[in-house]
């Protein structure tokens, strides 16, 4: 059977832009949220009216129509930040939404940022497991949870929408993955939702030196580990990777994951942080998607994908160009 790999991708990417400064709640932060903010690599933040079950229909759309990949048999959708209504039915919206009659439709939730790449690995699974399905289309749109863009101490929000079709004979294709989780920090952050209004939403962090420090640890530990084992399972060493990749939250992020694993970050990750804010499960799909229409990797190079999220989940992907 034919390897899984990426058939198609299409970002939906704002066109107006909000400087950092300029965000309405940027004037009430603290004096620590302020620096953070200034400092943290994000410069503007693109900002999409349409809510986010309908941008993610929008990129389903928009990728049928303008590739050729087969009718979907199946739809994952990587969660929202927050759903659109409660005891409804986010991914259905998104399938009747983008017409995707044939397609069985769920959501993969839980992970936060880490959800696309378990998305892509469940996707080539699902081809593996059935030789009658030609391709499974995921979906992903970030928005911000409440009004708030800034989320301190963590990142800055941006909009944006995401489609892949994962299909036999893709390209670049799947070589290898390795994810993990730590259900120990599932509550450092959370939204009081239950007990007042969405425009009065705001995201809470138990403990933001918790975050900075313990989970930071975690996350080095973890994610050489994640690195090493995908290079053992693909039988290469890290002198094969051509580009790695990662999400955008902090431009001190690359320096700290570059100096760590000994793989300089991308540049084009520092960009999109730059111009897009963090797009939360979007971003490493944006990256990817933007290394490779850069033409400077040859077919056979191998491109490494870090990700990992507040939620301490983790994981590492190896793709072959």
């Amino acid at each position: 059977m034919t390897a899984p790999g990426i058939g198609a991708t299409h970002c939906v990417l704002p066109r107006e832009f909000v400087k950092v400064n300029r965000l309405p709640e940027f004037a009430d932060l603290d004096r620590a949220a302020a620096d953070f903010a200034a400092g943290c690599g994000v410069t503007t933040v693109g900002v999409l009216d349409e809510p986010a079950a309908e941008l993610a229909a929008r990129a389903c759309r928009e990728l049928l129509a303008h590739h050729d990949v087969p009718e979907p048999d199946v739809l994952v959708l990587v969660a929202p930040r927050a759903p659109e209504v409660l005891l409804g039915s986010d991914v259905t919206r998104v399938q009747s939404a983008a017409g995707l009659r044939r397609a069985f439709p769920f959501t993969l939730d839980g992970l936060g940022c880490t959800g696309s790449s378990a998305a892509w690995a469940l996707a080539a699974d699902l081809l593996r497991a059935d030789a009658s399905r030609r391709c499974v289309l995921i979906a992903h749109a970030s928005r911000p949870t409440g009004l708030d863009r800034i989320r301190y101490p963590v990142t800055v929000i941006g909009d944006g929408a995401y489609a892949t079709a994962v299909v036999r004979g893709g390209r670049p294709v799947l070589r290898a993955h390795r994810a993990e989780t730590d259900g120990s920090f599932h509550d450092l952050f959370r939204v009081d939702y239950r007990r007042t209004p969405w425009y009065e939403w705001r995201e809470e962090c138990d403990s933001p030196d918790r975050y900075r420090f313990e989970l930071a640890l975690r996350s080095r530990e973890r994610l050489s580990g994640l690195v090493e084992q995908v290079l053992a399972d693909a039988a290469v060493d890290r002198s094969r990777v051509r580009a790695t990749v990662m999400q955008n939250v902090t431009a001190s992020a690359y320096e700290f994951y570059t100096a760590l694993l000994g793989l300089p970050i991308h540049p084009a990750c520092a960009t999109h942080l730059s111009a897009y804010g963090h797009l939360g499960a979007m971003d490493v799909v944006l990256n990817l998607d933007r290394v490779l229409a850069t033409g400077e990797l040859a077919e056979g190079d191998l491109v490494l994908v870090l990700n990992n999220s507040p939620v301490a989940a983790w994981a590492a992907t190896l793709w072959e160009v």
